[in-house]
């Protein structure tokens, strides 16, 4: 998620929508860790294709949800003062207790108890951003989670050694997603920090591969919720993450 512009915010300011903080990880199970505090407002959750495991404080007690890939945008209401943080899951990284597809456009709410909450009928410490990586380490050891290094490879721009149909079924089984709707889902995500880095849409249309300007603006449409010019709008409240190396500097 960002704040009420597309641009990563260090610090809060309450008249912004969203106010967030994130970082990378080492961790070859962890793409990021993000924390925010909302300023309140209405804003497009748009689509993307991780897994993130969100703790959130809900009227005074805690809240923790399992959120799936989202492959359409969707507009949601922000309340002022909500503060959460996310482990956001590599492409490569699932729950072998939970059907891939399962979550895709969807998410599940985890039972909270005085000490943790519940995740496969076992109860877990809820976890502090700054140690998300040993919270995760330890659901790792604990079976909780697995990795594909091939999928982490193949949707980054690796050469499988593998055939198209095993690439297609082992991403399809830890994303819950076809390689395709990876590739398309992320692409308009990075057309989204181009344009808001004030990118012309021609521009943007021949870095990223699309066949011609109504290409590109169909799939921000669909993907994203918004036209090129309205996300070049300061304004634009968008929810966004975006790797070290792909992500404009506003």
């Amino acid at each position: 998620m960002t704040s009420a512009t597309v641009a990563r915010v260090d610090g809060t300011d309450p008249r912004r929508i969203l106010n967030l903080a994130d970082r990378p990880s080492d961790s070859p199970y962890v793409e990021r860790v993000w924390s925010s505090v909302a300023g309140g407002g209405p804003m497009t959750s748009v689509a993307c294709t991780h897994r993130e495991l969100v703790v959130s404080e809900e009227r005074g007690g805690v809240r923790v949800d399992l959120r799936g890939p989202e492959t359409v945008p969707t507009p949601v209401e922000v309340p002022a003062g909500h503060t959460a943080f996310g482990i956001v899951l590599t492409h490569g990284t699932s729950m072998p207790h939970l059907p891939s597809t399962g979550l895709v456009d969807g998410s599940v709410q985890l039972r909270v108890s005085s000490r943790g909450f519940v995740l496969a009928g076992e109860e877990w410490e809820v976890p502090h951003p700054d140690a998300a990586e040993q919270f995760v380490a330890r659901l790792v050891r604990a079976g909780m989670l697995v990795r594909d290094p091939l999928v982490d490879d193949v949707l980054a721009g690796a050469t499988a050694r593998v055939g198209a149909r095993t690439v297609e079924r082992r991403v399809r089984a830890a994303t819950g997603l076809s390689r395709g709707t990876v590739r398309q889902i992320d692409r308009a995500r990075e057309a989204v920090t181009l344009l808001a880095a004030d990118v012309a849409p021609l521009d943007v249309v021949a870095h990223l591969g699309y066949h011609d300007h109504p290409h590109l603006a169909r799939s921000l449409t669909r993907f994203i919720g918004h036209t090129a010019s309205w996300l070049r709008a300061p304004d634009a409240a968008l929810s966004l993450l975006y790797k070290d190396d792909d992500r404009a500097r506003l």
